[in-house]
């Protein structure tokens, strides 16, 4: 639906408001959309509109409601030819993988996916982990400008978990570089048709060339696995299906957990009594500071979408069939209808309730348990090596990711200080 369109059955007073694609204010948007009502509609780049669910219990049930679908072939306006294939936002919407999938489907990808990356083999990689965060540590200060600054987002924050992903799947070191400019891309709102068409199609031939590698060349990585699954049994997963799962786990994989380890590591600089806190913790402290920056400071701002397989109610607000909603997770993360009336607080010590930063239902983020893990690990590392570690420009002045997707300042200027012996 785009402005000029009025689905039958809608509010004419239902709150419209447009959302930011350069993602300046992410949370301050977010409390825009919490304060026009539990349902708004949001514009879109190309004036395209969709609906916003903006309170917790309401979107935890949506994600596991059977009435909605992800499959973008259900967007009316896809369907009716009105979304272009070089739409800013196409590369999150139009892929074939297991998030946008429905019923036996899903259930089919997913279970494939899910036998071979398992529990154990998260827990496996921990050696690994650790071996690349100590090796990111030590290098940290060959990275300080000459005012003795370091990047952290770029030569930290980004490196682990692009590192553990490209590994676990067999991701030759010469792709890596224009892996990391292609992901980018894809979760930036701001670029221009010409630059999403040309993204679009440099990261299908790059995915095609791991494809082809691994066909050839099998190892111990989870492309090797799934190529191997494909040859078993072809009806297990077609070939786009293999290449739009290797798409989804290469940008999922890494975005999220990047933007978590980013967010973590400025919201304990900016809050010293909780930096305090979590230093003189274990485990279960850091553990918790996790938890609390993917409630206060999601990693995901907002993700769409999805699309009511008839017309459905929210909050007494009517959503057609077909139109497109987006669970925005930087709102929900502090809704005081579940959070408390202190949500907008960052609290490690808090009593920790759900949240929905990794999803819900159905379609709750398979990658959760590795991203978990890659953060427990990188912060009381980092903490431990740079006690001294401090920001090296004012938090308001931080500039953000372009875009209404990620979450996250686009660099983290910090001052290491001495190591600890």
């Amino acid at each position: 639906m785009t402005l000029e369109q009025h689905a039958p059955g809608v509010a004419a007073d239902l709150p419209l408001i447009t959302l930011d694609p350069e993602g300046r204010d992410h949370h301050g948007e977010a409390a825009r959309l919490r304060e026009a009502g539990p349902v708004v509609r949001v514009v879109l780049p190309g004036d395209v509109v969709a609906y916003s669910v903006t309170r917790h219990e309401l979107v935890a049930e949506l994600v596991a409601d059977s009435r909605v679908s992800k499959d973008w072939r259900n967007w009316n306006a896809i369907r009716n030819g009105e979304i272009p294939d070089d739409w800013p936002l196409i590369g999150m919407v139009k892929v074939t993988n297991m998030v946008t999938a429905d019923g036996a489907e899903h259930r089919r990808l997913r279970k494939l996916l899910g036998q071979t990356f398992t529990p154990r083999r998260v827990q496996d990689m921990r050696p690994d982990v650790e071996r690349i965060v100590t090796d990111l540590l030590d290098a940290l200060p060959s990275h300080a400008d000459a005012d003795g600054v370091v990047d952290l987002r770029r030569h930290f924050a980004y490196p682990v978990p692009m590192q553990v992903i490209s590994d676990l799947f067999g991701v030759p070191e010469h792709e890596r570089p224009g892996l990391r400019e292609m992901v980018d891309k894809i979760f930036r709102s701001d670029l221009t048709p010409a630059e999403v068409g040309a993204n679009q199609i440099a990261i299908y031939r790059l995915l095609g060339r791991v494809v082809e590698l691994h066909r050839t060349e099998r190892g111990d990585d989870l492309t090797s696995a799934l190529i191997t699954a494909r040859e078993a049994d072809p009806d297990a997963l077609s070939e786009d299906e293999l290449v739009g799962t290797l798409l989804l786990m290469l940008t999922a994989g890494h975005e999220t957990t990047l933007s978590l380890i980013a967010n973590a590591v400025r919201a304990l600089l900016t809050h010293p009594e909780q930096r305090e806190t979590a230093l003189k913790g274990d485990e279960a402290t850091w553990s918790a500071v996790v938890e609390e920056v993917l409630r206060w400071d999601a990693p995901i701002g907002n993700f769409p979408f999805r699309y009511p397989l008839e017309d459905i109610e929210i909050a007494g607000v009517t959503i057609p069939k077909g139109e497109p909603i987006m669970a925005p997770y930087s709102a929900v993360g502090r809704d005081e209808t579940h959070h408390g009336p202190d949500a907008d607080v960052f609290d490690i010590t808090r009593d920790q309730k759900r949240h929905l930063a990794f999803g819900h239902g159905p379609h709750a983020c398979l990658g959760a348990p590795l991203a978990r893990l890659e953060a427990g690990i990188a912060l009381p590392a980092l903490f431990a090596r740079y006690p001294e570690l401090s920001l090296a420009a004012d938090p308001a002045e931080l500039v953000p990711v372009p875009s209404m997707f990620s979450n996250s300042a686009s660099t983290l200027p910090v001052r290491l200080g001495t190591p600890a012996a």
